[in-house]
């Protein structure tokens, strides 16, 4: 449990006399809980309490002005790939370079003003997507368009030789497991999947045994030095590997509002309505480009400067 504060303490803390402590509850939502008559009040919501009401929030890195070079961290993506290699044949004068960071790792990433897009597909404890992590992750919440649907599951041998139905076989004693690593957004589905068939990690052979990559994990399994895998459909279809379907999600790309309309931004984004993504997608299998290109939030692109 987080650290609690007493009211005298939290003036303290803000530099304030205790008896303004209560019109700040009141008024300005300081974060408190009342706990037989008293007010306590949890440190690091106060923390993030008074982080978001700073002005001219001060940026740890500046992007320069766009100069021919779109930078996107976060989640990988076979499709994604694709589109990279096709933005970087077509236009001469642009290149388009990603940093695999993990869907959280991307957010960050924007925040700090380290890239131009981070691609991610957090899902949140009411199986919401990316939202609502964006008000803790980010200064200011970012344009969000769809890059894809995938289908997400979990990635077994050939045949299915240890007959795995469900996340909660994943226990057995004779099967074991290779899992994607914390901050990636396969990591966050694998243990919302598990937390929802009561299982804990620890109970589950090959659970800290983590890989960067899907295709990584599909080739751990056709290697047969794992068993199963959380992963997308796409690698199991192009591996030849089995694959058991747990959800449909949604993988988006988070553009800063102040940089949506450069030139790069721009043309890499005319790409998701093209025919190389169209084709690309049948083939592999295990997408739905039904929601592709679709301007999430806002409901219209951001104004132009």
């Amino acid at each position: 449990m987080e650290e609690m504060y007493s009211t005298r303490e939290i003036a303290k803390f803000l530099n304030i006399n205790e008896k303004m402590v209560y019109p700040l509850i009141s008024e300005k939502g300081l974060p408190a809980s009342k706990v037989t008559g008293k007010w306590l009040f949890p440190i690091n919501l106060v923390r993030q309490w008074v982080e978001a009401g700073t002005e001219n929030f001060p940026q740890t890195a500046k992007l320069p002005p766009y100069h021919g070079l779109v930078l996107i961290a976060g989640s990988n993506d076979l499709l994604l790939d694709k589109i990279f290699l096709t933005f970087n044949i077509k236009h001469e004068k642009h290149m388009a370079l990603f940093g695999m960071a993990g869907s959280l790792g991307g957010l960050k990433a924007l925040k700090q003003n380290l890239c131009h897009i981070a691609s991610s597909h957090l899902i949140g404890d009411n199986d919401a997507y990316n939202f609502p992590f964006l008000k803790d992750e980010l200064n200011q919440i970012p344009a969000v368009v769809n890059f894809c649907l995938r289908e997400q599951g979990l990635i077994v041998q050939k045949g299915n030789p240890k007959t795995i139905l469900a996340v909660k076989d994943l226990g057995r004693p004779d099967i074991r497991i290779v899992n994607r690593q914390l901050g990636t957004g396969t990591r966050k589905l694998f243990d919302h999947l598990l937390k929802a068939a009561e299982m804990e990690g620890e109970d589950i052979e090959g659970y800290e045994s983590t890989l960067s990559k899907h295709m990584d994990v599909g080739l751990e399994i056709l290697n047969q030095r794992a068993d199963a895998g959380p992963g997308i459909r796409p690698v199991a279809n192009i591996l030849r590997l089995d694959f058991i379907p747990a959800c449909w999600e949604k993988f988006d790309l988070l553009i800063n509002k102040d940089r949506f309309f450069d030139q790069g931004i721009q043309l890499f984004l005319s790409l998701l309505k093209g025919k190389v993504i169209q084709e690309t997608a049948e083939a592999y299998g295990g997408y739905d480009l039904s929601m592709t290109g679709k301007m999430i939030y806002p409901a219209s692109a951001p104004e132009k400067d």
